[in-house]
């Protein structure tokens, strides 16, 4: 057991000396890989400050079932109870709207209040208004809950902004195949700068892996401290990744705080927990230490 851990005390040890020796080389590639990282970095951090947004603003859809104007009384109180009971996994919640009480809130309005008092009854309906849960696929179901609901007996009308809920997929599909997208073309230049600066390095230390063999040294022996440049170049990237993201924050939330006090709202972008961060820097540094290995393997065949 010390054997193995001297041996990778002495990998790291070789690793930042290899770093320090070359000072603007290994700046300039951790600037690259910290500014490609910071990219992804920043749209994490927009959809999750938009995420708590999103949902003050109540943007799950709505369906209001309308029931026909001689339904008997009790009537959306059992429709209520029925989709409550058939499609208990889809709803977030369920309430009635009696037809008093709707033309009670027409008539509290000062624009309806003279056109209702000519009315000689209440021509509106009873109502059931049912909240879907967040999901996937909320238009297909919407309009598949849509459909089964206009069959029901003493049901006149099911209304539902199908249109609007596919405008809102459709962004939220954007905005997760355009960062998914945008993380594996970060992805690709993480593996293509590590790749390199390995192999650079390899090249330049020929004679001594050389050497190194010669004296019994085994492959795993000179290939670690190279995969110890993998890692540790982008684990320092990720890091700084995470500074010039949060920079970047700081005078993209003093626009943003201008904009919402318009609206007299309060609105501010910010980095993801830190958990998440911690996941990608260890997933960033995986990253860098297989493209190190993929890189060693193909340049000390010497």
């Amino acid at each position: 057991m010390k054997r193995i851990l001297r041996q990778h005390f002495y990998a790291l040890t070789v690793t930042l000396r290899r770093l320090i020796a070359q000072p603007f080389s290994s700046l300039a590639n951790l600037l690259v890989i910290a500014l490609a990282l910071s990219l992804p970095l920043l749209g994490v951090s927009l959809l999750v400050s938009v995420q708590p947004v999103a949902k003050d603003l109540s943007v799950t859809p709505e369906l209001t079932v309308f029931l026909k104007t001689d339904a008997a009384k009790g009537q959306a109180d059992q429709i209520a109870t029925r989709i409550r009971k058939e499609h208990a996994g889809d709803l977030e919640s369920v309430r009635v709207v009696t037809r008093d009480a709707a033309l009670n809130e027409l008539r509290a309005n000062p624009a309806w209040e003279q056109a209702l008092k000519v009315l000689p009854s209440n021509p509106l309906p009873d109502a059931v208004i049912v909240t879907l849960r967040p999901g996937d696929d909320l238009a297909n179901r919407a309009d598949t809950l849509a459909q089964t609901w206009r069959k029901w007996s003493g049901v006149d009308l099911v209304q539902l902004d199908s249109a609007w809920v596919q405008r809102l997929e459709a962004l939220l599909r954007f905005a997760r195949i355009g960062l998914l997208l945008l993380a594996i073309s970060v992805a690709l230049v993480v593996l293509a700068t590590v790749f390199n600066t390995v192999r650079m390095q390899a090249l330049s230390q020929r004679e001594e892996i050389a050497v190194a063999r010669l004296v019994g040294a085994t492959e795993s022996f000179v290939r670690r401290p190279f995969l110890y440049l993998g890692a540790i170049t982008c684990t320092l990237a990720a890091l700084i990744a995470i500074g010039v993201a949060h920079l970047a924050l700081i005078p993209l939330n003093q626009a943003l705080s201008s904009l919402a006090r318009s609206y007299d709202s309060e609105f501010a972008l910010a980095l993801p927990p830190v958990s998440i961060l911690i996941l990608a820097i260890i997933f960033v540094a995986i990253l860098g230490s297989l493209s190190a290995r993929w890189s060693v393997q193909r340049n000390t065949r010497f």
